[in-house]
């Protein structure tokens, strides 16, 4: 390759074979490699013009030098070397989706749907909920309230009426708790209040004096009688001073209550016993006083009682116990004397 280029002799410079091996677009003097495709070779197949022919723009190559006339331009061969046209690589294939990863999917976000509407459910169960003990709470206080008032107005009419005793109601609800004590000496009355006792049974209420001979000889046994019926009973407590005693069976029967007020003077009471030994005799009369006799209190009364009451209940309008009949007055009518509940109570505990 020669560096030479003459103007005048643009096919015989450069080369032997009229092949200018520049790139066309270097200068003059440039030695430097071609770097684009090569233009077509050019053989001579008429004369060139010793006068060098201005270049003539081209919209296809660069003109770095005079071209040849029109008229005796040579014909294009194909260039020595061909380049294939830039092509993009294509892309490699991303992986391929597993369907039961899709699946997976899906029941993911169900499960997730599902859990969120059991949750909202939840948390709008437990507010009805909440609302719902609210209510009842509130209902509750009403009735308490409702209920405490009709207690109250109950009482009021009751204080006005004069504690009105509906005879035939307490008698038919109290008689079968009460019965007709007898021993080989005495014969009295007795009733089955207070609480069950441990090992089951019923404990009685009566006069220490309707046992004390019996439970002097060492005699505790007693028979419970009432209505054609008799049980077996035992003197298991007495309290002379109090003249009181406990009597046991080991049968089950109804309990009366003691009450938990000492009767007003003037109040209706209500008497069962045995006088005379004729048991579920019925007497009603009023408080008449309370007296202290021999440093003991006692609830007088105007009832009817006779020997063979003593021991027996003396009850409120409320079918509450609220003394033991144990006296009365002799030559007298009218006056009967009884411990008062609250005397019962302070001596026997469990039966209050």
């Amino acid at each position: 390759m020669t560096a030479g280029y003459d103007p005048s002799n643009p096919v015989a410079s450069g080369s032997s074979d009229g092949y200018d091996e520049r790139p066309r677009h270097a200068a003059p003097g440039d030695d430097s490699e071609r770097l684009g495709p090569l233009p077509p070779r050019i053989t001579q197949t008429g004369s060139i013009p010793t006068h060098p022919v201005p270049p003539q723009p081209t919209s296809s190559w660069p003109v770095s030098g005079p071209a040849p006339a029109p008229q005796s331009a040579p014909p294009l061969s194909a260039p020595p070397h061909s380049v294939a046209p830039h092509s993009v690589p294509p892309l490699p294939a991303g992986p391929k989706r597993s369907p039961l990863a899709a699946i997976a999917l899906v029941i993911a976000v169900l499960l997730l749907i599902v859990v969120g509407l059991q949750t909202a459910f939840i948390v709008d169960l437990e507010k009805k909920v909440d609302k719902a003990d609210a209510a009842a709470q509130a209902a509750a206080t009403g009735d308490a309230s409702r209920l405490k008032a009709l207690e109250d107005r109950a009482d009021k009419l009751e204080q006005k009426t004069g504690g009105s005793l509906d005879a035939p109601e307490v008698a038919a609800t109290v008689r079968p708790s009460v019965f007709r004590v007898t021993t080989k000496y005495a014969i009295g009355t007795g009733f089955a209040v207070g609480k069950a006792p441990q090992g089951g049974g019923t404990n009685l209420i009566t006069n220490y004096h309707v046992v004390a001979d019996a439970y002097e000889k060492g005699e505790k046994d007693v028979s419970l009688e009432r209505t054609d019926q008799r049980f077996p009973g035992k003197i298991i407590e007495v309290h002379p001073d109090k003249d009181l005693a406990v009597l046991h069976t080991d049968e089950d029967f109804a309990k009366l209550s003691a009450a938990a007020t000492v009767p007003k003077v003037g109040e209706p009471v209500l008497v069962i016993g045995s006088p005379m030994g004729l048991e579920d005799t019925v007497t009603t009369g009023v408080v008449s006083a309370f007296r202290t006799l021999n440093g003991e209190q006692l609830m007088q009364f105007d009832a009817a009682i006779n020997p063979g009451n003593s021991g027996g209940p003396v009850f409120n309008a409320k079918k509450e116990v609220v003394g033991v009949a144990t006296l009365k007055a002799q030559q007298a009518e009218g006056i009967g004397l009884a411990i008062p509940i609250s005397v019962v109570c302070d001596t026997v505990p469990s039966v209050c």
